[in-house]
């Protein structure tokens, strides 16, 4: 069949045009001419008869056609039609099962949609539909009688959650693609809403200034914030820029749809990119913060976030203080902040520094309880024995608990007596019971020192006698050794050692086998070990101390002068001392006889004569001493 016969719309019924009843033959007939079949047609016809759900069409035919009512209104709606109206159906075949002939009022309106739309979809223009279902992957669209498919990701820009509100009602699309042989057309709403949003755009970015108050859409939500759009151009709304108080994600105060006022903090022109900000329109709450809080005032607060280094309390909507993990507790050192506080938690701070400048306040947690430190240094002293428990061991000592929030310290030193530390402390296990003494309180320090071997008596004190460390003794030699002698102190109660390089301030001096069993030497006090009961001795330190003693005592040898100098020097200067005091006496008294005068000169004569060898002796010995220390340096 010739495809200018498809269309007849120039076909109505002979009745409708004569007004006579004509006979079906003539009529069909006249009416054909050429025409072997008006299957595949579309033609005019009449409503002659409605009912609930079907209309009826006499189109001029053998017998007369019945099309769902639902065909002739726009999906989604009821068909306004009434008996009499002529309209244009489709002929689908001369006669069905029934008899009838099978018209379609939805065919006809799509073979004449098909030709409007293949013109606008060539010419690129926008046609008009009614979104009336949901398919898989998308909706149908009514365009004027011809469904099309909406794919959802061509709805709208930004994903839709819910499109009930654009469902029936008529709006523009965009043909993306046509198929006239499957009946295929596939439709976008997005392009047209990019089509304005561009236009849109370019009129924004041209009067976008930052410090402009502008409404937007949450287009996207991200971790460090959202992006906000602004009819053709997004701006980043950075989590810090949300509010004034403390976020720790973006959806505790948007969602994504949501409308929101926003102002322009930033604005770069180049690259168009907008930083928003919804803090700024409200007032700031850091203004005047130091009017409304007192360094050393307390206040409560609520706890908003949790840090290796401390936690954060908000004192009021946007204020903040931290409390550094320094300040959580008296007793509790090294612990991670979270297991001292929670998030939420309400807690009393007290203010310790306000920095109003670079938005800072420092808080105090403990400062709001009393210092166990300072009330165990009101009930406990030095000296006061204690039970407690191990609550730990370290390479340095052991911490016993004291009090239900104190530990005192016993170190190495003061385990024991005779044991070594480090041998001592094998003795101990965490958790044991133990008593102990105070050896000290210092509360201002935090500290408590204890002591367990001072809970009985020094068993070497008596045998020291009181020695200590630079004391000079009297030794026995006892054994001659190969690299030094061993002595005895206090008559036998202490044992000590001379080592071979500590035997003498002069080299040549430094061999034991210079000593005999049973001599007495003079040594100082080096070292006491308690738990060995041994000391040790130096005879060469004790040398040199007596050497400092001279050289303080009676003068300085910087001038170059010996020690024989300085000596006899000392010497003649104490007996003309001796000379003045006498000659003092004498003004006081009497004159005395001439024969007296003459002794005492005579007497005068010989105590110089022996001042003067006594000056010399000594000058000898100190010349061959430097002498045998020139030999030793050499």
């Amino acid at each position: 069949m010739a495809n200018a016969l498809k269309h007849r719309k120039d076909w109505t019924p002979v009745q409708d045009i004569t007004g006579e009843k004509e006979s079906f033959e003539a009529m069909l007939s006249e009416t054909l001419g050429e025409v072997d079949s008006f299957e595949g047609m579309v033609v005019n016809g009449v409503v002659v008869k409605m009912d609930d759900d079907a209309v009826t069409v006499d189109v001029g035919l053998k017998s007369e056609g019945r099309i769902p009512l639902k065909e002739f209104g726009i999906a989604g709606s009821r068909a306004e039609i009434k008996v009499g109206d002529m309209v244009e159906v489709y002929v689908d075949r001369m006669e069905g099962k029934n008899g009838e002939t099978v018209l379609s009022r939805e065919k006809a309106r799509r073979e004449e949609a098909w030709g409007e739309l293949e013109k606008l979809y060539e010419a690129g223009e926008h046609v008009t539909g009614v979104i009336f279902g949901r398919v898989k992957g998308g909706f149908t669209v009514d365009l004027n009688g011809a469904v099309a498919f909406l794919p959802g990701s061509q709805v709208d820009i930004r994903p839709i959650r819910d499109p009930s509100a654009l469902i029936g009602e008529p709006q523009p699309f965009q043909i993306l693609k046509m198929d006239r042989a499957r009946g295929n057309i596939v439709v976008s709403r997005r392009a047209i809403l990019e089509e304005s949003r561009e236009e849109a755009r370019s009129e924004l970015v041209a009067s976008l200034e930052e410090g402009q108050v502008l409404k937007g859409i949450v287009k996207n939500i991200t971790d460090y914030g959202a992006f906000i759009d602004l009819g053709g151009v997004d701006g980043l709304l950075h989590v810090t820029d949300m509010s004034w108080k403390r976020i720790n994600h973006p959806t505790e105060m948007l969602q994504v749809g949501q409308t929101v006022e926003v102002q322009i903090i930033k604005f770069n022109e180049e690259n168009q990119r907008v930083s928003l900000g919804m803090k700024q329109l409200q007032d700031d709450p850091w203004t005047g913060v130091i009017s409304r809080f007192k360094v050393g005032d307390k206040y409560k607060g609520t706890i908003t976030n949790i840090t290796d280094y401390g936690a954060f309390v908000e004192l009021e909507d946007g204020v903040e203080g931290l409390v550094h993990v320094s300040e959580m507790s008296w007793t509790k050192k090294n612990v991670h902040p979270g297991k001292i506080v929670s998030t939420s938690q309400e807690v009393e701070v007290m203010v310790l520094d306000i920095d109003e400048d670079k938005r800072r306040i420092s808080l105090g947690l403990k400062q709001c309880v009393d210092n166990p430190w300072t009330s165990f240094a009101d009930t406990h002293k030095p000296g006061d024995i204690l039970e407690g428990e191990i609550r730990n061991i370290t390479e340095f000592g052991l911490f016993v608990g004291v009090d239900e929030e104190i530990d005192g310290m016993v170190h190495l030193s003061d385990l024991s007596w005779e044991k070594a530390g480090d041998e001592a402390l094998k003795d101990y296990n965490r958790g044991d019971k133990v008593k102990v003494k105070i050896l000290e309180v210092l509360p201002e320090k935090e500290r408590v020192s204890l002591g367990i071997k001072q809970l009985e008596e020094d068993p070497v004190g008596d045998a020291l006698g009181g020695l200590k460390r630079g004391d000079v003794v009297t030794c026995t030699v006892a054994e001659i050794q190969a690299d030094g002698i061993s002595v005895t102190v206090n008559d036998g109660k202490l044992e000590g050692y001379i080592r071979r390089s500590d035997l003498s301030r002069e080299r040549s001096e430094q061999r034991p086998d210079r000593f005999a069993v049973g001599e007495k030497v003079d040594a100082k006090v080096t070292k006491i070990e308690r738990g060995g009961r041994s000391l040790g001795l130096s005879i060469k330190a004790h040398e040199i101390d007596e050497d400092k003693k001279a050289m303080a005592n009676y003068g300085s040898s910087d001038s170059g002068a010996s020690l024989g100098d300085i000596l006899g020097a000392a010497l003649q200067q104490q007996e003309k001392g001796k000379d003045e005091e006498a000659s003092e006496k004498k003004a006081a008294k009497k004159p005395a006889a001439k024969k007296t005068a003459t002794k005492k000169a005579d007497k005068a004569e010989d105590d110089a004569g022996k001042a003067e060898k006594a000056e010399k002796k000594p000058a000898k010995k100190a010349a061959a001493k430097k002498k045998d220390a020139d030999k030793d340096a050499e």
